[in-house]
Order: C-alpha cells, then sequence, then structure tokens
C-alpha cells in the first residue's frame, strides 16, 4: 500500500514537471512574437492649400508675374514699339551666323577711339565725325523697318540712329550730288539715289531694338535701307561719299545683283 502511495506522487510530481514546461514554453514563444498591433504612421502636415484659414488669416493672394525669359534678351532689348512686335536680336544674330557671307571678310571688330567717319565727294567741306560726334551732336531717330534678305530671311526690329541727310547738310552736300555711295571697314561698297535717302528718311543705325550695336551687328554704325534688300543695308559704314555719277556699282552689284533693289 506504502509502493503505490509512493508510485502515485511520483506520477504526480512527473505531471506537474510536465505542466510546468508547457506553461513556460508557452510563455517563452508568444514573448519572441513581434506585436500584431502596427505601429502608428504619423499624420502627414496638411499642405498650405488645403489650410481653411480662420477669417483673421484670410487674405488676397499676391499674383505671381509672368517670368520673362530675359536669358534670350539683351540688358535693356525692347520687344514691342508702337504696337508692332519686334524680331529679338539673338534671332537676327542667328540669321547672320547661319548666312556669314553677309560680312564678306568676317566681322569687323573697330576701336571706337581711333574710329572716323568720314563724308567726301561733293561737299562744301570734308567731314570726320568721331563716333561721339555722331551720337552726342545729330537729333536720334528712330523707325521699325523690316530687313529682307534675299536668301530669305527676315527681321523686323526697331533701328535707332541719326538721318543719313543730316550728315550730308552738315557737311554741305552739293545741289549736284545724285548718288551717295556708302563704304565699310571690310572694302565692302553699296549706293543710293539722294532723292531716295532724303525722302525715306534713312538712317545710320547705332542701336538696335534699344542696345547699342555689337561689332557682330555692325558696330559702330549700320545703314537703314528701308524698303531694300539686304545688300543695300551695309554695316561698320566707315564712309559717306555725295556724287553725280549713276554707273557706280557696289560690291555685290558688281557680281550681278541689281543695283535697284527696292523691295517690290
Amino acid at each position: 500500500m506504502q509502493v503505490f502511495r509512493q508510485h502515485k506522487k511520483i506520477v504526480l510530481v512527473a505531471v506537474l514537471l510536465v505542466v510546468i514546461l508547457i506553461v513556460s514554453l508557452f510563455i517563452v514563444q508568444n514573448a519572441s512574437k513581434p506585436s500584431s498591433t502596427p505601429t502608428p504612421t504619423p499624420s502627414p502636415s496638411p499642405s498650405a492649400n488645403e489650410i481653411s484659414p480662420t477669417p483673421s488669416q484670410t487674405r488676397t493672394p499676391t499674383p505671381i508675374p509672368t517670368a520673362t525669359p530675359t536669358s534670350s534678351l539683351y540688358p535693356g532689348e525692347v520687344t514691342q514699339y508702337q504696337n508692332q512686335s519686334l524680331t529679338p536680336i539673338s534671332t537676327y544674330i542667328k540669321d547672320l551666323v547661319q548666312h556669314p557671307d553677309v560680312a564678306i571678310e568676317g566681322t569687323q571688330y573697330i576701336n571706337q577711339t581711333d574710329y572716323r567717319l568720314t563724308i567726301t565727294g561733293l561737299v562744301n567741306k570734308t567731314m570726320k565725325y568721331t563716333y561721339e560726334d555722331v551720337v552726342d551732336n545729330f537729333q536720334l531717330n528712330q523707325q521699325v523697318a523690316t530687313l529682307l534678305c534675299v536668301e530669305g530671311w527676315s527681321v523686323n526690329m526697331l533701328w535707332q540712329g541719326v538721318l543719313v541727310k543730316d550728315l550730308l547738310q552738315d557737311a554741305g552736300a552739293s545741289p549736284n550730288a545724285t548718288t551717295i555711295i556708302f563704304s565699310a571697314s571690310d572694302g565692302y561698297t553699296t549706293e543710293l539715289p539722294l532723292s531716295y535717302i532724303v525722302q525715306n528718311n534713312l538712317i545710320l543705325a547705332y542701336k538696335i531694338n534699344n542696345v547699342t550695336l555689337t561689332p557682330q551687328l555692325g558696330f559702330p554704325f549700320m545703314l537703314v535701307a528701308q524698303n531694300q534688300y539686304g545688300y543695300k543695308w551695309i554695316m561698320w559704314v566707315t564712309g559717306i561719299e555725295a556724287s553725280n555719277g549713276t554707273s557706280y556699282l557696289g560690291y555685290w552689284e558688281s557680281r550681278g545683283y541689281p543695283n535697284n533693289a527696292t523691295v517690290s
């Protein structure tokens, strides 16, 4: 009987140990599992467009100005004049680059200090103007004109400068003068009738679109030959000669281009 009791105690102890072991394993297993509750994600702050302002915060939004692509414009360049749209200088330069024959000896780089504009021929007095003489002592005139090249491209720009007839008058052009011959630093020449120059108020420009000419654009002066094809628009002008001849042919005219270059 005593043996049976001892055996029963052993069984109970074994059962108790098994139960303790099972419970211990269960506790360890659950402790090693990650929590099933998700970590809360912080809510992003509402954007300015989502915030409803209180009456004390309400204000009229400041208008955002439209940006002007200044990278394609020269400082001070204008794009409109008297309700006319003007060709940007950058576009004009691209046309010049694509048609290098416009400059027979390449871009001319003229020293402003040494520069002289000579007025010769049938005049009372040969004049030699400095750049400042022309810019400072003669009235500024400006006009929108279209330069149409025989190669098919054109630009419509604001040209600013002095009237050719004012320069001729200052030099005392003879009443016998009928033809005006223009020459440039690269040897380029062309001519126009004096009557055409006077009637159309042709100017010797030193600005385009309110920007002073650069060497590439014809500094110091360029003839604006309104309603004439581009080969009459001489750049880098250094000389103006009053003549009564009728047979003079300029650079391209002597190479087959019509002397009458009026745009029809």
